[in-house]
């Protein structure tokens, strides 16, 4: 299990992240669902080691073990990885040896196109350059089929669908549930309802801790009817305990 207990993160002395408890069980898909600016993607960044979002207060634990001083790559060995929200742009290597890490991963070109298939791109692009002369969609496309490469415990999606048509909700579910069926906890940070109702269990997020968690349906309703008309988080919190006082 990966667990952030009572986490308190301040950058420049604001709070970002309050007294925020979060568990991810083995083998579940899990979304983390809020709008813009109410930390989504500092938990992100915290669970994969991230140095400047340690957190001063709590800690993250793996199996139960602290692995808070832990960082990036020794988490990575660990089995936690990320597609971050920014698409990747590699000059001068290709498709083929950004997915297999230039060889570090032993895999074969089936292997390699099959994932670039199930993010939904053919073959003819194991080739072609990670370069400037990709999209920003295409390019997204290739970072999630690298994730499907990696032999991972524990990955987390940020924002997969930034950068893609809507057309590809259906390639984000694909690979979700691609990732899940091979034994992979898979953390999903978005702001769309839609993605969010692909999961075992939601956490919706705002002003930095966790205001519901449960059935992500459920918490994609809620969070529909009551986040989308608030640009100001503090006001959901406030709004939220009014209704439920």
């Amino acid at each position: 299990m990966l667990e952030l207990r009572n986490v308190s993160l301040f950058l420049e002395e604001k709070r970002i992240l309050s007294n925020l408890s979060m568990e991810f069980d083995d083998g579940k898909r899990y979304v983390v669902l809020g709008n813009n600016g109410t930390g989504k993607s500092t938990i992100a960044n915290m669970i994969v080691g991230v140095e400047r979002y340690k957190p001063q207060v709590g800690g993250v634990y793996l199996d139960g073990k602290n692995i808070t001083s832990l960082g990036v790559y020794e988490r990575a060995k660990l089995g936690i990885t990320i597609a971050f929200q920014e698409s990747v742009n590699f000059e001068g290597i290709t498709t083929f040896d950004y997915l297999t890490l230039g060889g570090k991963i032993k895999a074969s070109y089936n292997d390699a196109k099959r994932a670039l298939e199930l993010a939904g791109l053919n073959s003819e692009y194991l080739k072609r350059r990670v370069d400037d002369s990709l999209s920003g969609g295409e390019r997204k496309r290739i970072e999630l089929a690298s994730i499907l490469m990696l032999k991972m415990r524990y990955v987390i999606l940020d924002e997969p669908d930034s950068g893609i048509d809507m057309m590809s909700l259906d390639t984000i579910s694909r690979i979700i549930n691609t990732l899940n069926s091979s034994g992979v906890t898979v953390i999903t940070i978005t702001h769309r309802e839609e993605i969010a109702r692909n999961g075992d269990y939601a956490y919706l997020i705002c002003s930095g801790t966790v205001l519901r968690e449960g059935v992500p349906a459920n918490i994609a309703s809620y969070y529909k009817k009551l986040c989308d008309r608030c640009d100001h988080p503090n006001e959901i919190v406030e709004s939220s305990e009014r209704a439920e006082a």
